[in-house]
């Protein structure tokens, strides 16, 4: 039985986790350290504050009434905007859920081997009113001539001749 591993190709390397790079890896770790400690300190402090507002157990470490006022706020603002997206996250899962029943489990949604004709159709009038397709694809500047312009509902009619409109089925 063969090895899995001798077969697969390693696409990343991180000398965090290889053996040895000591200074790296104290280093990397004191850094994660340190940006944690900034992260946790101002929200300990400030969840400690408020509590301390409305529990004289807890220790005051400021309680300036200003940022007090501002903490609410900020809940408040939090709050809504929660409201917000949760309400436009459950409506779009509604309408996604409803529009998945109605179209795209309608499978297919067209005729497999109509799309067949009508691009074989489609490719056979592009062909005979600018040229073949190497052509079309590979030309830098291409004057179209007047008549060569297209009306309106031209490929609409064009696929009704050959009976392969699925709109009117």
């Amino acid at each position: 039985m063969k090895d899995k591993s001798a077969g697969r190709q390693q696409l990343y390397t991180d000398d965090y986790f290889e053996k040895g790079h000591w200074g790296l890896k104290i280093w990397q770790t004191v850094v994660g350290l340190f940006g944690w400690i900034c992260v946790a300190v101002p929200i300990t402090l400030t969840v400690l504050s408020f509590w301390a507002s409305y529990d004289p157990r807890v220790i005051h470490l400021w309680s300036y009434n200003e940022g007090i006022f501002e903490i609410k706020f900020i809940g408040i603002l939090l709050l809504f905007a929660f409201v917000t997206v949760s309400l436009f996250a459950v409506g779009m899962t509604i309408i996604q859920n409803r529009k998945r029943d109605r179209v795209v489990e309608q499978w297919p949604t067209f005729n497999p081997i109509d799309q067949r004709k009508r691009e074989d159709t489609l490719g056979d009038f592009m062909t005979q009113r600018f040229g073949d397709q190497e052509f079309r694809e590979n030309v830098r500047d291409y004057q179209v001539k007047p008549e060569q312009n297209l009306d309106t509902d031209q490929i609409h009619q064009l696929y009704q001749q050959r009976n392969l409109n699925d709109l009117d089925k």
